[in-house]
């Protein structure tokens, strides 16, 4: 079985602690990560907090392979640092395509006048996209530093699917940062959306089961462009919504739940079931709660209302920012992950 988790608005949305979740209570054998290191997922378990730009957040199944595929950017310091502060050095597995950003890509990014325009992070991450469309960029089998990680990661998911192994995929980002089908310009180098992150993967879509968009219980953006409905610093205070971005610690502008972009968010990425995070910033009374009818009555109405109007089934709600703070009503409503 395999299971792509997306972000359904601009990123920031919980899909480190989503996917944490789903590899520990749903037993996933390989954990995948697309994309880059502009990108942190942030992961709380047992008592310390995990920002991570490279690896998976399915790290934390203790059992589960970790795989980098092609279509992903690493650098080494930062690769080499996770892997030794996560202590997974043997079930790592780095494909022989998957691209390297160096030092010089992230000093030409901060020269570059239009992705300072845009809020870029500066990791480097633009820059060396476009040298691998110009076929400049080096990749991981000419690297001997990475000798031991190297595998042939698409052929090590379509064997584990067809031993019968279970499968998460975690994209990075969010819909509306996607290369084409965001707020150009200002979006990132590349396609966010579940059918990008399969290219970067090497998988086909026949082979999905689960297309899992995740959305925060209100919309976060770093960075410049569009924000409809956003709220001022000091509403966002009254409301307790201030956040900072885990690569570049920016404050994340904020407004409220957009259902608009979230029924585009479905239709783009395909998506068959939701995750919503964060809902005990809404309804406190919501905080720790792991079980649907311990929920408090709002907070249930308000996730029936985003079902009846997204017409997709609301599986997983984060309710604080422990993996564990999770109701999972996948069984209930008939759905496999």
């Amino acid at each position: 079985m395999l299971t792509v988790i997306v972000g359904g608005f601009f990123g920031d949305e919980g899909k480190g602690k989503i996917a944490g979740y789903l590899a520990l209570a749903k037993k996933y054998g390989y954990a995948v990560r697309t994309g880059s290191i502009n990108a942190g997922h942030t992961v709380v378990y047992n008592g310390k907090i995990y920002r991570l730009r490279t690896l998976s957040a399915g790290f934390v199944n203790k059992s589960a392979k970790l795989l980098i595929p092609p279509g992903a950017l690493i650098k080494l310091d930062v690769f080499f640092r996770e892997v030794e502060e996560l202590g997974v050095r043997g079930r790592v597995h780095v494909d022989y395509n998957t691209g390297v950003i160096e030092d010089v890509h992230v000093a030409r990014e901060r020269e570059d006048p239009v992705l300072r325009a845009i809020g870029s992070t500066f990791q480097g991450v633009g820059v060396a996209t476009a040298d691998r469309v110009l076929r400049k960029l080096r990749i991981a089998r000419e690297y001997s530093e990475l000798r031991e990680f190297l595998a042939d990661t698409s052929s090590m998911i379509y064997e584990a699917l067809n031993r019968g192994e279970k499968i998460l995929v975690e994209g990075t980002q969010g819909t509306y940062l996607s290369l084409y089908h965001g707020t150009y310009p200002y979006v990132t180098s590349r396609d966010t959306t579940a059918s990008g992150i399969l290219s970067e993967v090497g998988i086909g879509p026949k082979y999905v089961d689960n297309v899992l968009v995740v959305f925060k219980a209100y919309v976060t953006r770093v960075g410049e462009g569009p924000l409809e409905g956003e709220l001022s610093v000091e509403e966002l205070e009254r409301r307790g919504w201030i956040e900072r971005g885990s690569v570049t610690g920016r404050l994340r502008r904020a407004a409220p739940f957009n259902y608009k972009l979230a029924e585009r968010a479905i239709m783009l990425n395909s998506a068959t079931c939701i995750a919503i995070t964060k809902i005990d910033a809404l309804f406190p009374g919501a905080r720790g709660v792991k079980s649907w009818n311990a929920l408090p009555r709002d907070a249930r109405e308000w996730i029936e209302e985003v079902e009846s109007k997204l017409k997709r089934p609301v599986v997983l709600i984060g309710t604080g920012e422990y993996i564990e703070d999770v109701v999972d009503r996948s069984r209930d409503l008939g759905v496999e992950l």
